[in-house]
């Protein structure tokens, strides 16, 4: 590096990037603050380098906070030099990634180092939708940091070390660190659902450069392709027995297995994250309803829509719409979640997410693994918010609700007065099943486009996914939603 100590700054980004690709920009400059004694401080960098490399070819923008110089913090030419550096990106069309160990706000510095801030978030912003922005948590990643970790499309956090909070534990009233960490990577990742990864730093760097060489460059050229090695035709044998755990049926569905998980720890029972379909990246969203590791089942969840699962599937299927990433959605559930905390956010959410089907314009692939039952089912993908191809696996139940609560419902007085009810039940429920909620009830509606084999999922996607490769969709014109 042209003008930087060999700090764990500057060792990060060569652990990050292509062996001798980085390229460092501004590494003269220094703060000009004068106040406070700030003449008598050495202010290499001014506490960040910043340049450019490639990560398996691929030119990325890098900026990695130097803890050793002033705690990392910002001040003004610190954060002249990331708005500088987004400046350059979105000129390219170019990931940036943030390397984060950071003080807060340079004291010293006072409204420069605020109004600095301040045009970080505006690059942001701007960039937001252009190009890829991924945050890496490697140290103290505090205050007015986290918002900017927050605006990025994805952050990575290191597992011990690393603290990220707007308030620190021990600020929070009634709390300390040693009673609930809410700068914890466990907390941020499993509570909060701002992490999408966590691990040490050799596994975050990792996940790093494998992110950026599945994801686009920016949202008109795709460089996200690969050359597919995998039979297109390969026929999955096991899936039938995925449904409850979609993950696993995402990743015997990929291309050689490949799937790579986002916010895994943050409700999990909506699965999120990318595969890949004929050498393209293709973002997943689906329900999930229990959890194998090593053929043993360790967690069980009921097949309803939370909050949590909601926003987390919201969020991801905006960043695909905007970066053109076509989606697929695995659907298992037959409502919403139904306590007196939920109550309170549902509806809400469960709107966002619908929003985001409807309003998103990409390739939509909709596989229907289970149950599909009420207006929960609609808003996972249906062909009414816009699915281009809507499958169902022979054994999948689609209406408007379980057939025996429906026949329950629908013959009650009958019920009441039959001598053998359970049988009664059970031959209503048959009738109704059949020509209300089964998978061919509704493909004889048009509601599904075809009724596949388990087996045959991943062949027919990819033929859908290849049909739909140059889908071109108008929309009114309208300066945003607001949803």
């Amino acid at each position: 590096m042209s003008n930087s100590a060999q700090t764990s700054a500057s060792k990060r980004i060569e652990a990050l990037l292509d062996e001798n690709s980085f390229v460092e920009v501004g590494g003269y400059i220094s703060a000009r603050a004068t106040d406070f004694n700030m003449t008598e401080q050495e202010t290499p960098a001014d506490g960040v380098v910043t340049g450019y490399g490639t990560i398996e070819g691929n030119l990325v923008y890098v900026y990695s906070q130097d803890a050793a110089v002033l705690g990392g913090s910002v001040g003004e030419m610190h954060a002249r030099k990331i708005s500088n550096l987004y400046a350059m990106a979105m000129k390219m069309g170019a990931p940036v990634i943030g390397l984060v160990d950071c003080a807060g706000l340079r004291l010293q510095e006072a409204t420069d180092a605020l109004n600095g801030f301040g045009e970080i978030y505006a690059s942001q912003a701007a960039a937001s939708g252009v190009i890829p922005q991924i945050t890496a948590v490697f140290g103290t990643c505090g205050g007015g940091m986290a918002v900017s970790a927050a605006i990025t499309d994805f952050t990575l956090m290191e597992e011990k070390k690393a603290k990220l909070f707007v308030n620190s534990p021990n600020a929070l009233d009634g709390n300390y660190a040693g009673k609930c960490d809410t700068a914890s990577s466990k907390f941020q990742s499993e509570e909060a659902g701002l992490v999408d990864f966590v691990g040490d730093e050799a596994a975050v760097m990792e996940e790093l450069r494998s992110l950026v060489s599945i994801l686009p460059a920016n949202n008109e050229d795709d460089m996200s392709y690969d050359e597919c090695r995998d039979d297109l035709n390969r026929v999955c044998e096991d899936l039938a027995g995925c449904a409850g755990d979609t993950a696993l049926a995402l990743t015997l569905i990929s291309d050689d297995s490949f799937f790579m998980e986002m916010k895994k720890a943050y409700a999990p029972e909506m699965v999120t994250g990318f595969i890949r379909l004929n050498g393209t990246t293709v973002g997943c969203i689906a329900n999930r309803t229990e959890t194998y590791e090593d053929g043993e089942k360790t967690a069980s969840y009921d097949a309803v829509l939370t909050t949590n699962g909601c926003h987390k599937a919201a969020d991801f299927l905006s960043f695909c719409d905007a970066f053109n990433i076509p989606v697929l959605t695995l659907v298992n559930v037959k409502g919403y979640k139904a306590d007196k905390h939920t109550e309170r956010r549902i509806a809400k959410a469960a709107g966002r997410l619908t929003y985001a089907y409807a309003n998103a314009t990409v390739p939509k692939v909709t596989v229907v693994v289970g149950q599909a039952y009420g207006t929960a089912y609609l808003t996972m993908g249906s062909k009414a918010l816009g699915a281009d191809i809507v499958y169902a696996w022979p054994d999948a139940a689609i209406g408007m609700m379980d057939a025996n609560a429906a026949a329950k419902i629908m013959y009650a007085k009958e019920i009441e007065k039959a001598e053998n009810a359970a049988a009664l039940i059970a031959e209503k429920a048959a009738a109704y099943s059949q020509k209300q909620s089964s998978a061919v009830a509704a493909a004889k509606r048009g509601y599904v486009d075809d009724i596949i084999e388990a087996a045959d999922t991943r062949k027919r996607v990819i033929a859908a996914m290849e049909m739909l490769f140059t889908k071109r969709e108008d929309r009114p014109a309208k300066k945003h939603g607001t949803k």
